[in-house]
């Protein structure tokens, strides 16, 4: 991995923000030339037991406990340290197994780094062994909008008035079907792609404050495939999206494996494997 940048020399005992974990193999230096952390500081690796986990020296008075317990609140704030950190982690994982540390943990010092990667040592190296030339990829489903309503008039009488009222029974009947048929969409696509995943996970649909549409969002699933594989899971999802009536697909990836880091039994997602599936 990479060394410092000439004319800068980190301190090795002020506040150290680690990114990702990855083996000891001597990388080029080039992975990580020119990378800027959280704090537009350099990064490098400190390597312990094998294992060398890229990391970079951060401001106290940013990243001091205090401090950053304050700027976590700031959704502008945490949304850029989130954008740098995983820049970091993508550019340390090119071309090598990497596993991403939690978004800001900072430690004191190297020898701080050093002690998280010796009593991590076990859960690294099996997440490094099971994510190896794997990548994630991250399949949305949203429902397809509803066809436009007919204007409704207020009911005059007592006959026109029960005709509106069965209208409008009708409207939240034909809704509630829509909405069921676009569940069950859902749940076809993700098993349909399961079939072409070593594991899955299930996260809560997305808000559509955030995704900036205003469909619902009926499954938001990532999947780890081996990277040899993407372009065939990508043709997937591209044939389910042409073929899945009353949904549309969006896919996104492929990034770090970051919904895999733990094991299957370590969350509360659900996770299928192959062999799971096949009753291996």
């Amino acid at each position: 991995m990479t060394q410092a940048p000439r004319g800068e020399t980190p301190r090795a005992d002020g506040l150290q923000y680690a990114y990702a974990v990855v083996r000891d193999t001597g990388a080029p230096a080039a992975a990580l030339a020119g990378v800027r952390g959280v704090a537009g500081e350099p990064v490098r690796a400190v390597v312990h037991l094998g294992l060398a986990v890229v990391a970079g020296p951060v401001p106290a008075e940013q990243f001091g406990e205090g401090p950053l317990k304050e700027r976590l609140e700031r959704l502008e704030w945490l949304e850029r340290i989130a954008r740098a950190h995983a820049r970091v982690v993508d550019a340390a994982g090119a071309g090598t197994g990497v596993v991403p540390v939690r978004l800001a943990t900072v430690c004191r010092g190297e020898e701080g780094l050093r002690r998280m990667l010796e009593t991590g040592r076990e859960r690294f190296t099996e997440a490094l062994d099971r994510l190896d030339g794997r990548v994630e990829w991250g399949v949305k489903v949203y429902a397809a909008p509803p066809p436009p309503a007919e204007p409704t008039t207020a009911p005059t009488a007592a006959g026109s008035g029960r005709d509106y009222l069965r209208r409008r029974r009708a409207e939240r009947r034909a809704s509630q079907e829509r909405w069921g048929r676009s569940e069950d969409g859902a749940r076809q696509v993700h098993d349909a792609l399961c079939a072409h995943a070593e594991q899955a996970r299930l996260h809560p649909p997305q808000d559509a404050r955030l995704s900036g549409t205003a469909d619902r969002n009926v499954l938001n699933a990532a999947y780890l495939v081996p990277r040899a594989e993407s372009s065939a899971f990508a043709g997937r999802v591209e044939e389910l999206d042409r073929r899945s009536a009353g949904v549309r697909l969006e896919l996104t990836g492929p990034w770090v494996p970051y919904s895999f880091v733990a094991p299957s039994g370590d969350d509360t997602g659900r996770a299928e494997t192959r062999r799971e599936r096949s009753g291996g």
